[in-house]
């Protein structure tokens, strides 16, 4: 295996063991990483690995968290995501912030019509998928400082990694 390929290999685990560990630590309710990894995933990955990278972290810690009836709803948010993220033209933070929001938005519009119909919490009605909306509402203001926090954080945290200079640093320590 070529040494850039086992550098983007190792890069994508990592990316990944970092969103599995950002899911597994304690946090806020809907306040986790995937939503950002998809989007960043989407714009700065190629097709298969875009949506690879997301669902993988995802997969890897519901193994810990455990699965539910939503699962595929929520993995098809994310898959919806990345496919969002590779929209995205420019490195304005205009765009990711709208990306960020649209991102938001779908993943509590399809999740919480996933609760809706595979539950029994609400009637199969139109009231009572209108009722599941308003009970994920506080969820929802999570969902989304969660995705502009890791969007920006992976966009920008990114660009910083990769306009560094590592070997000047590791020259100037007394090794």
């Amino acid at each position: 295996m070529k040494k850039t390929k086992l550098k983007s290999v190792g890069s994508y685990l990592l990316i990944i063991l970092l969103a599995v560990v950002a899911r597994l630590i304690p946090h806020a309710p809907n306040f986790a990483p995937i939503g950002g990894l998809a989007l960043f995933s989407g714009a700065n990955f190629k097709n298969k690995i875009a949506l690879l990278i997301p669902l993988a972290a995802m997969f890897i810690s519901d193994i810990f968290l455990g699965f539910h009836k939503t699962m595929p709803f929520v993995y098809l948010s994310f898959i919806i995501i990345a496919l969002i993220g590779g929209l995205i033209k420019t490195n304005k933070w205009q765009s990711l912030l709208k990306a960020s929001l649209v991102s938001s938005v779908l993943f509590f519009m399809i999740t919480n019509f996933g609760v809706w119909a595979t539950g029994t919490m609400y009637q199969k009605n139109i009231s009572g998928l209108t009722q599941s909306y308003i009970m994920g509402l506080p969820f929802f203001r999570n969902t989304i400082i969660s995705d502009l926090f890791y969007s920006f954080s992976f966009f920008y945290g990114y660009r910083f990694l990769s306009n560094f200079n590592f070997k000047k640093l590791l020259a100037k320590l007394p090794i």
